[in-house]
């Protein structure tokens, strides 16, 4: 199906160019919300096109069965390349913009999409990394992460890493556990770390993370 006039002059400026994410959130508030366009532009199968496409989504149709099928068409796109990129988008600019989205994402712990699982995990670790610590599901987390960490796809397991490097850096009732996991686990311990970034292995990571807070 041939694209819409506005949809073609955006596809010529944006498909071959380097991704600019501030110029995208530019145009992005000029157009507003353009659920139709938005979807067109995810039609494309451009990287820049969609990752505008999701920023000029209507929040209130983006429904689970529309994020399937758009985390469908994210598995188009390499691993180092967007796919994850584009979920993250998703995620912080519609999901968690409303009372629904945030549902939605909370629903995903045992999704069959790997994409899926990885966003409530991020979702728990952005809950946390500001140090609030009220939560009602942190011992199951806890469960969680020593049950299945070891055996998960490795995006997932990168979003799981964070979720419990944070509990263990703002509750130090659980740090032992956390760090324990860690040790276990050895996801990240051989990781070269570049001077001034975080170590993501996990006793390292509260450490450091704990060692900043003083």
């Amino acid at each position: 199906m041939p694209l819409s006039n506005t949809a073609q002059d955006l596809y010529d400026q944006l498909a071959e160019g380097p991704t600019q994410a501030g110029l995208l959130k530019k145009q992005a508030k000029v157009i507003k919300t353009n659920h139709a366009l938005g979807l067109e532009l995810w039609s494309t199968g451009a990287l820049n096109c969609r990752l505008l496409g999701l920023l000029v989504l209507d929040k209130k149709r983006v429904d689970q069965d529309l994020i399937d099928t758009l985390c469908e068409g994210m598995l188009e796109h390499a691993e180092g390349a967007g796919r994850t990129r584009l979920m993250e988008w998703l995620m912080v600019n519609q999901l968690l913009k409303t009372a629904g989205g945030k549902r939605m994402v909370a629903s995903w712990e045992h999704s069959a999409v790997v994409l899926q699982r990885r966003s409530f995990w991020y979702y728990q670790a952005r809950l946390r990394w500001t140090g609030k610590t009220a939560h009602d599901n942190t011992e199951h987390l806890l469960d969680a992460l020593d049950e299945r960490m070891a055996g998960e796809e490795p995006v997932v397991q990168m979003m799981m890493n964070f979720t419990a490097g944070w509990i263990g850096v703002f509750m130090p009732e659980h740090r032992a556990r956390c760090e324990a996991l860690g040790e276990r686990t050895g996801l990240y311990r051989e990781e070269v770390v570049p001077r001034g970034c975080t170590p993501g292995y996990l006793p390292d990571f509260i450490r450091d993370q704990v060692g900043k807070r003083g």
